[in-house]
C-alpha cells in the first residue's frame, strides 16, 4: 500500500487549497471549485476564504458572483449547513446533500403545524408558499420582513414543542422562507448591510437541473478526494454527513485508491493520485472561522495539534480565525475595533513565519479596509484578542 506522510499532506494542502505562494486563483468560482464548498454560515466567512486565495482580493468580485452574473450559489447542504459552491457542482450538491436536507426541513415544519393544533396543514402552507413567492415575484426582492408585511399568513405564530419542556410560541415567517430556500425556489440576494451581514434580501430563484443521487455522491466524493486526499472514511462521512455504506458505495463508485498514513490508517485518494509533492516555497496565511482548509476533515491531526483545540474552538466544535504557517495551524487571529488585525501564536515558528505572517495581516487589512468582522461563532482566543 502506498504511503502518504503528514508533510506530503501539507504539500497537497498548500497547492490544493491555493495556500502556497503562485498558486492563488483569478475569480472566486475557481477558489470555491479549489476547496468544493465554501462555508457560509458566516457571511463573512466566504469573502475571507476566498479572497484569501485570489491573486488580487476583491470584494467586488465576490459579490458579482454571488449576487450578479451568479457564477456562485447557496445551498443548505452538507451536515445541514449553508454552503457556497460554483454553478457547475451546484446540481451534484443538490442531488447529493442538498434535496434531503429540504424534505427534512419541510417534514419537520409541518409537523410543527400540526402540533399547533390550529389547523394548519400542507395545504395552509402550500397557500402560504405561493402567496410569498407572489409577493417576491412582484418586489423582486424583499427581506424577511417586508415579505411578512406583505404576506399575512406568515405573520402566523405557532406554539412548537407544545406541553414539553422546550415549549416557546413562534413566527412561521422565517420556517417557510427556510423550507422554500432550500428547496432552491428562493435565492439569498445581497445584504441589507455590507459584505459581512447576514440580513439578506431575498429573490425568486430559477430551477437547478435535476441529477440522480448516486451518480451525484459519487462526482461529489471524487472533487473532495481530489482537494481533500489523502482521506479517510470517516472524513468523508463527516463533511458530506452521508451513512457510512453511502460512503463506501461512493468510494467503490470513483475508484478511491488505498493508501497508508504516518499512523498507520487507512485512507482514500482519487484514482492515480498518489505521486509526491514537491515542497512549495514558505508560506502564512490568515484564514477566517469555518474556512474550508480547517474544517475539511474529521481529524485533522496532521495540520492541527491537538493542544491547540481548546484555544480555537468554540462548545460546538466551530473553529475559529486561524494562522497558518507552512500546513499547519500556529495560532489564531482576530479584528480589534480599529480595524487592526491582531494574532497570537500557539507555536514557536521563529522569525520568519513573524514576518511572513505580518505580512498577511497588512494584506487582509489592506482589502478589508473599513469593514468589522466579528464571527458568529466565538472562541476563546477569538474573544481574549479583542477584549
Amino acid at each position: 500500500m502506498h504511503h502518504i506522510s503528514d508533510e506530503q499532506r501539507r504539500f497537497r494542502l498548500a497547492r490544493r487549497h491555493l495556500l502556497a505562494p503562485g498558486v492563488q486563483a483569478e475569480s472566486p468560482v475557481a477558489v470555491a471549485d479549489a476547496v468544493v464548498a465554501l462555508h457560509a454560515t458566516d457571511a463573512a466567512t466566504v469573502f475571507l476564504s476566498v479572497c484569501a486565495r485570489l491573486c488580487t482580493p476583491s470584494i467586488a468580485a465576490v459579490e458579482k458572483s454571488l449576487y450578479e452574473d451568479l457564477s456562485l450559489a447557496r445551498l443548505l447542504s452538507m451536515r445541514n449547513t449553508l454552503f457556497v459552491v460554483s454553478q457547475e457542482l451546484a446540481p451534484q450538491i443538490e442531488a447529493s446533500n442538498a434535496r434531503a436536507v429540504a424534505a427534512k426541513e419541510r417534514r419537520n415544519l409541518l409537523k410543527h403545524l400540526a402540533e399547533d393544533g390550529n389547523g394548519l396543514d400542507e395545504r395552509w402552507l402550500a397557500a402560504a408558499e405561493n402567496s410569498t413567492l407572489a409577493a417576491l415575484t412582484a418586489r423582486g426582492t424583499a427581506t424577511g420582513s417586508e415579505l411578512s408585511a406583505a404576506v399575512p399568513a406568515l405573520r402566523t405564530k405557532i406554539t412548537v414543542f407544545p406541553g414539553k419542556k422546550q415549549e416557546t410560541v413562534q413566527g412561521v415567517a422565517s420556517r417557510v422562507i427556510r423550507v422554500l430556500a432550500a428547496e432552491g425556489r428562493i435565492r439569498r440576494d445581497r445584504p441589507r448591510g455590507s459584505w459581512t451581514s447576514s440580513q439578506f434580501r431575498w429573490a425568486a430563484a430559477e430551477p437547478r437541473s435535476a441529477a440522480e443521487t448516486a451518480g451525484a455522491q459519487a462526482e461529489l466524493a471524487l472533487r473532495w478526494l481530489r482537494s481533500y486526499g489523502p482521506a479517510s472514511e470517516a472524513d468523508l462521512k463527516w463533511w458530506t454527513g452521508w451513512g457510512l455504506g453511502q460512503v463506501r458505495t461512493a468510494l467503490a463508485a470513483v475508484g478511491a485508491e488505498e493508501v497508508r498514513l504516518d499512523d498507520g490508517a487507512t485512507a482514500y485518494v482519487a484514482p492515480g493520485d498518489t505521486g509526491t509533492e514537491t515542497a512549495p516555497e514558505p508560506w502564512a496565511a490568515l484564514l477566517p472561522a469555518l474556512d474550508p482548509s480547517a474544517m475539511g476533515w474529521a481529524d485533522r491531526g496532521f495540520h492541527l495539534p491537538p493542544e491547540h483545540r481548546a484555544a480555537l474552538f468554540d462548545r460546538s466544535g466551530n473553529i475559529g480565525p486561524t494562522v497558518w504557517w507552512n500546513g499547519r495551524i500556529v495560532g489564531g487571529w482576530a479584528q480589534r475595533a480599529t480595524g487592526e488585525p491582531v494574532w497570537r501564536l500557539l507555536t514557536d515558528t521563529g522569525r520568519d513565519a513573524t514576518a511572513a505572517i505580518e505580512q498577511e495581516a497588512s494584506r487582509l487589512a489592506g482589502w478589508v479596509g473599513e469593514a468589522r468582522i466579528t464571527p458568529r461563532f466565538r472562541t476563546p482566543l477569538e474573544r481574549e484578542l479583542t477584549a
